[in-house]
């Protein structure tokens, strides 16, 4: 079977289970995104190693699970208390914000205190990118499932801005304008994705960032750039009429910029490792790592971007 035969088998198998698992959000999405945070964060190590370090890889794993938990904060705080309180006990909930700075907290405790006692390799190469792992990758992972849980009707903003928009804040309807929300938002990137390659193959006659990723041209970059708009638009007037037209042209920005920059920067790391993908995990389509690259950099963006300036 040709590597393109694989590339569409496996698009046509993992994007409804994609969609489905979107529109569904609750603990299934929560997993989705955390497993495939897990599993890019350890492709991310991998490369490391391929470099001379020797990254902390099960204590940078179970912190970037505890990082991704710390962004379905609302589940988690009702699930504890709930617990607690069936034994008659209330106990204060920190914050999400609290949460994950305590979540950090520890890491970089335990993380420098084992490597006291490794002595493998350099400790400062080690920790670096340890860490850099658990931010670039756990944290911006977790960004989306802050933002598939940031639709809840039982934040007052939230209650005002549905009832004002759309007319209404059931429950139902506003959350699963969240699963509209990701859905949209890795359709943008796929789209985008491809109008690059397809108009770079075509048309590219300026190399983008040859000394990273020789194959982008500037003419690839414009369209994809282009082709996110227009998805963002057409995403607003299909499924996510909450939008203004400035804000559907906002997130498409985000998108056709920041997700080919994120793309860029995941070839930087596989140049410096000298690989070509991050895995073999995904038939025809490399690694996680590879195949979420672009949301990397756009899902905290369009995370901040909804949950503090449009809702």
């Amino acid at each position: 079977m040709s590597n393109l035969s694989r590339r569409i088998l496996t698009a046509v198998v993992a994007i409804p289970a994609i969609v489905a698992i979107c529109i569904a959000g609750e603990i299934y999405f929560f997993l989705f995104i955390g497993i495939a945070s897990a599993l890019a964060l350890h492709e991310f190590y991998r490369l490391a190693k391929a470099k001379g370090a020797h990254p902390q890889i099960v204590l940078g794993l179970v912190s970037g699970f505890l990082v991704n938990l710390s962004f379905f904060h609302a589940k988690l705080q009702s699930f504890v208390s709930g617990a607690f309180m069936n034994y008659g006990v209330a106990i204060p909930f920190p914050s999400q914000a609290q949460l994950l700075l305590i979540i950090f907290l520890l890491c970089t405790v335990t993380m420098s205190l084992t490597e006291l006692f490794r002595n493998r390799g350099s400790p400062v190469l080690n920790l670096s990118t340890s860490f850099f792992g658990i931010l670039y990758i756990s944290l911006f992972f977790g960004a989306f499932i802050g933002l598939r849980e940031a639709f809840t009707p039982a934040d007052p903003a939230v209650f005002r801005y549905f009832l004002t928009t759309i007319g209404t804040a059931d429950v139902d309807n506003v959350y699963r304008f969240g699963g509209y929300t990701v859905i949209s938002i890795f359709s943008i990137i796929w789209i985008c994705d491809s109008a690059a390659f397809h108009f770079g193959m075509a048309l590219g006659k300026h190399k983008l960032f040859p000394r990273v990723s020789p194959n982008k041209s500037w003419e690839g970059a414009i369209f994809g750039f282009l082709f996110a708009i227009a998805s963002a638009a057409a995403a607003k007037n299909l499924v996510l009429q909450y939008l203004s037209w400035g804000d559907a042209i906002v997130i498409g920005v985000i998108v056709g910029v920041f997700g080919q920059l994120g793309d860029l920067v995941e070839s930087l790391f596989k140049r410096d490792a000298e690989v070509k993908d991050s895995s073999g995990l995904i038939p025809g389509h490399g690694g996680v790592f590879d195949r979420f690259d672009s949301l990397l950099l756009v899902a905290p963006l369009v995370y901040v971007y909804i949950d503090f300036i449009v809702l």
